[in-house]
């Protein structure tokens, strides 16, 4: 695990420039750095050793003649079997590391090597010869990959912030974005918040060369729901493919332990992995903390669980530094508990694994079960149900029991579901929000994705968006950048090559049938851990953020940046106010609009107000 950065184009103290990128992701890897420059291209790279744990593990590595050069952030877990193939062929290794197989790999099977990987992975590889860079992301998008073409160069790497100190790097502020922002909480397309800096997406790789980029889709997941297995045999498969999933994830030379919420995703993964630590993070209020249910779980295996109570102050006081390790603004409150999650096992451990992807090929989201419901109200006819809608929109009361249901179904699916999350702002509320308005962008985004299904059950639909859209943009983005922010890797064992093949066979009734979920993972599980934990129904990740934002000292925060100059620059500041003091007042709560804007603005402020963004060890020193 590391990070790793670079470009394409020539300038006269690259050594340097690249050392300062580098300088900007030294949480990516504390343990050592590497860097190569020729003329044309420099690659800079910094290490967090988990497999080969010796220098022989540090990038950039190079081929037998040294005319390709890689650099690398991830893990291949199939990397042994690989490297057996390449020394039949005749490639001659210099170190033990999962890196070197790319670099053979590439060497014999060209672009399609990404084919046989089995892992998760960003990396890019320079051929000195040819003067052609290549590049690659994992299959779901694990890892993340920044690209961005400016002023005759090409620059890449893990995270957005080490562009900045490259001096053809224009930092502009992409307005266009905040629209979609306002509604997903995230950027939800291969745009950022930056101009001209995109990500690549999951599954994609490219090729770069005199100055043309050429981007491939090598990867599509393909959900078909047909098997010929009983369901018996089905939850048989589930289990033998997560214990084979599971133990590839724990290939490492150093500790690997667990992250344990009380859902039946981690709790499985517990069990299978057998790890010795597992860790928890909760807060003061009961409703909102899962520390009781995850040490007793804990104990009912017989495993270690170190937990942390998250004080109201220390998550309010960090926030400035998480839209600094994030990079973009992610309106996820849970993202900023993964912070002191991975705080907290980076304490005792370099690795852990976790239960992202699980909803997305299993079918795990309680949303999923509403297709399957009130299907008598499904037959009525659509004219009426938009009315309906319609009404219920713009004149119920917002609290009123019933308007979300007649607004979410006076709509069709592709209308109405565009990620597994609550409508922030509607396009009609963001239209209001900011002063320049913003054009419809929701069925832009989702409308190309529902094409490539369509003619599936409405659960496969929702699978397929939020497999582009809420894990990508959200789930694996807070993921990667919490656990790196504390030089933690975080492995994902559901989101494996073997468990998505399984998980594209699955008929409906295996996944969901309302108002169950997750149907033949959870008798998978329910086959060895407790009932309690196996049926438990998903809670996600609470966040008291709707009880902070009422108390006094939250709210005078929030207010003073709901009246910065950066407020006053994008958006209807007295529409901001009226949020806040109708959710102050407990007229309505509003603490997901409030903190979707609230994230924004210190995020701009870190990045756009005051120049360069200061990393937050600089800051401390």
């Amino acid at each position: 695990m590391c990070g790793f950065t670079g470009f394409v184009g020539r300038l006269d103290n690259k050594e340097q420039v690249l050392q300062n990128m580098m300088n900007t992701i030294i949480h990516r890897g504390p343990d050592s750095q590497g860097m190569f420059t020729d003329d044309d291209a420099a690659l800079g790279f910094r290490r967090l050793s988990i497999i080969d744990i010796t220098e022989t593990g540090d990038q950039p590595l190079y081929n037998e003649d040294k005319t390709k050069v890689l650099t690398f952030n991830g893990e291949i877990y199939n990397y042994q079997e690989l490297r057996e193939e390449l020394l039949a062929a005749g490639h001659i290794f210099q170190t033990h590391t999962d890196s070197e197989t790319l670099l053979h790999g590439y060497e014999e099977w060209g672009e399609k090597l990404v084919e046989r990987l089995r892992g998760m992975y960003a990396f890019v590889i320079w051929d000195r010869e040819d003067k052609k860079l290549f590049g690659a992301r994992d299959m779901f998008g694990i890892k993340p990959f920044y690209y961005a073409k400016m002023n005759g160069t090409f620059l890449f790497g893990s995270e957005i912030k080490s562009f900045v100190e490259h001096p053809h790097f224009d930092k502009v502020f992409n307005e266009k974005a905040l629209g979609n922002y306002l509604s997903f909480q995230f950027v939800p397309t291969n745009e950022t918040f930056f101009k001209g800096v995109f990500c690549l997406q999951p599954g994609h790789y490219f090729t770069y060369k005199e100055g043309k980029i050429e981007i491939v889709r090598y990867f599509e997941p393909h959900f078909t729901g047909k098997t010929d297995k009983s369901f018996e045999e089905i939850v048989d498969e589930v289990e033998k493919t997560m214990k084979e999933s599971v133990k590839m994830h724990k290939i490492s030379d150093v500790e690997v332990g667990s992250y344990l919420s009380s859902g039946v995703d981690s709790s499985y993964l517990t069990y299978l992995s057998q790890v010795d630590r597992t860790f928890t993070v909760g807060f003061d209020e009961q409703k909102y903390s899962e520390i009781q249910d995850a040490k007793e779980f804990a104990d009912s295996i017989h495993m270690k669980n170190d937990s942390k109570v998250i004080k109201p102050e220390e998550y309010w006081d960090v926030l400035s530094d998480f839209t600094y390790y994030m990079d973009e603004p992610v309106a996820d409150p849970a993202a900023v508990a993964l912070y002191f999650l991975s705080q907290e096992a980076a304490k005792k451990v370099k690795v852990v694994l976790s239960g992202e992807g699980s909803d997305e090929l299993f079918g795990g989201y309680n949303i999923y079960c509403e297709p399957l419901e009130y299907t008598g109200f499904n037959k009525v006819p659509m004219p009426i149900r938009r009315f309906l809608g319609w009404f219920a929109e713009r004149c119920m009361p917002r609290e009123m029991k019933g308007r979300g249901f007649l607004m979410r179904h006076g709509k069709t699916l592709e209308e109405r579901y565009f990620a597994n999350a609550t409508t922030i702002f509607t396009e009609r509320e963001a239209n209001k929000l900011i002063k320049k308005g913003c054009e419809r962008g929701i069925q832009k985004v989702t409308a190309p994705l529902y094409s490539r299904v369509r003619g599936k059950d409405p659960v496969t639909k929702m699978q397929y968006v939020d497999l582009h859209l809420w894990l990508v943009h959200d789930i694996l983005m807070k993921g990667d950048k919490m656990g790196m922010a504390n030089s933690l890797e975080v492995r994902v064992p559901f989101l494996d090559k073997e468990v998505m093949k399984l998980a594209e066979t699955l008929p409906l009734e295996y996944k969901v049938r309302a108002p169950k979920t997750k149907v033949a993972l959870r008798a998978a599980a329910d086959k060895v851990i407790r009932k309690k934990t196996a049926e438990k129904k998903k809670l996600g990740f609470p966040i008291p953020i709707r009880v902070w934002l009422r108390e006094e000292k939250y709210y005078v925060r929030v207010k003073e940046m709901f009246h910065s100059a950066p407020a006053e620059k994008f958006f209807n500041t007295q529409y901001l106010m009226r949020l806040l003091e109708e959710h102050k007042n407990g007229k309505h709560d509003n603490s997901r609009k409030i903190w979707t804007v609230y994230i924004f603005l210190l995020w701009y402020d870190r990045f756009f107000a005051n120049g360069k963004p200061v990393h937050p060890s600089v800051k401390q020193a």
